[in-house]
């Protein structure tokens, strides 16, 4: 799963609010002000850095948490060990069935780069949602994306091989990239080999097999040495590999 390049709400933005964050976020604009003024009411903007951690595993909801810069890991915990569930980039809503049913959260929360977000109300959250048709559709839609990614998720698991899977991640790295130009890893190794289901051990032996096929990594940078030889053996499939957006279903106007 390759990282995508989202529009933050935050970045070259004048807005200093929660409701001036709340309407400059492309997904809620269809959502009208008094929706917006509900989802503000005793919200806060907060700034996170790395590390921090947002909500541990069985923890019920106090607050609806729209992230709009930075970036956040969704890790599963047993005792002391843990996996990275998913790699989440603003703008998106964190585990929102969690605060929508009022539900203890699945995993945990921690900041992977620093980030802002605003900190709804959880009552105030429910609220709005269950009184704004607009709303409802806009939320209905950023599920429906976070569902469909794991959907994606589970079928580069299931469908690929080690291999597959590390190329498929490296291919979608460079798309776009001109030959020989060099691309940064976003993740730390260890992070892409959990959120590829494999031991960074298993990482680290594929990324040499996979030389052969045109792909390289130095440190922390991916070569593309051979575009033919890479495209012919990692395949990216649109049906596993793209970009979900959230698109809201526009209400109907009586």
């Amino acid at each position: 799963m390759g990282i995508e390049r989202r529009h933050d709400p935050i970045e070259g933005s004048v807005a200093a609010t929660p409701r001036d964050v709340l309407a400059d976020t492309e997904w809620l604009r269809c959502v009208p002000s008094v929706a917006l003024d509900l989802l503000a009411k005793q919200a806060v903007l907060h700034r996170m850095p790395s590390g921090s951690t947002l909500f541990e595993e069985a923890e019920t909801p106090s607050f609806a948490l729209l992230l709009v810069s930075g970036s956040v890991e969704l890790i599963a915990v047993r005792g002391a060990e843990e996996t990275l569930v998913e790699f989440v980039q603003a703008p998106d809503l964190l585990l929102p069935a969690a605060v929508l049913n009022n539900q203890p959260y699945l995993l945990r929360a921690r900041v992977l780069h620093d980030a802002r977000l605003v900190m709804i109300q959880a009552e105030n959250f429910r609220d709005a949602v269950a009184t704004d048709h607009a709303l409802c559709l806009a939320v209905l839609a950023c599920q429906a994306a976070q569902f469909r990614r794991q959907i994606k998720h589970v079928k580069n698991l299931q469908l690929r091989s080690a291999e597959e899977r590390v190329g498929c991640y490296l291919m979608k790295l460079v798309q776009g990239a001109a030959p020989g130009t060099p691309v940064k890893l976003p993740l730390e190794k260890r992070l892409i080999a959990s959120q590829l289901g494999i031991t960074r051990e298993t990482f680290s032996r594929t990324l040499q097999i996979i030389i052969r096929h045109g792909l390289r990594i130095e440190g922390e940078i991916v070569l593309i040495e051979d575009i033919t030889a890479a495209q012919a053996r990692f395949k990216l499939d649109p049906l596993v590999d793209g970009y979900e957006p959230m698109i809201p279903i526009q209400p109907k106007r009586n």
